[in-house]
């Protein structure tokens, strides 16, 4: 609650515009004494913490098409616990390039752009055995 904008914004996927609305929440005289009387009731305001592994850290993916087993929300969860990033749209900043079934315009600027695509296994498989 305390937490200065430049502070929060040193928290990942937290920018200047989320960290002025968390700063606007917290200003306010009500929310704060709304967080308080919870507190008093006795609700437990901790976060439970992911388990991580640091196996893809500085690696950012894109998914696309359909995966054979994993929804893509199922695949952004496991790369991300393998401490890996997911992005919406490929940049010359992606690292890889997860595409499934019916992968469309994504593929084709991954390859434009000649980024390593891999389908479900090779993503399996990287996860179990980290960066190559």
């Amino acid at each position: 609650m305390a937490a200065s904008r430049e502070e929060l914004e040193r928290v990942e996927e937290v920018g200047p515009r989320i960290s002025e609305a968390i700063s606007d929440f917290f200003a306010r005289p009500a929310n704060r004494a709304l967080i308080q009387a919870l507190k008093d009731t006795g609700v437990d305001m901790t976060a439970e913490r992911k388990q991580r592994t640091t196996q893809l850290a500085g690696l950012t993916f894109v998914l696309t098409g359909t995966l054979p087993h994993l929804t893509r929300e199922e695949a952004k969860v496991r790369i991300e616990a393998a401490g890996g990033k997911v992005s919406g749209s490929v940049s010359k900043k992606t690292s890889y390039l997860v595409a499934g079934e019916e992968a469309g315009s994504k593929l084709d600027k991954a390859q434009a752009l000649k980024i390593p695509v891999l389908d479900e296994a090779g993503l399996m498989e990287m996860l179990a055995k980290g960066k190559s």
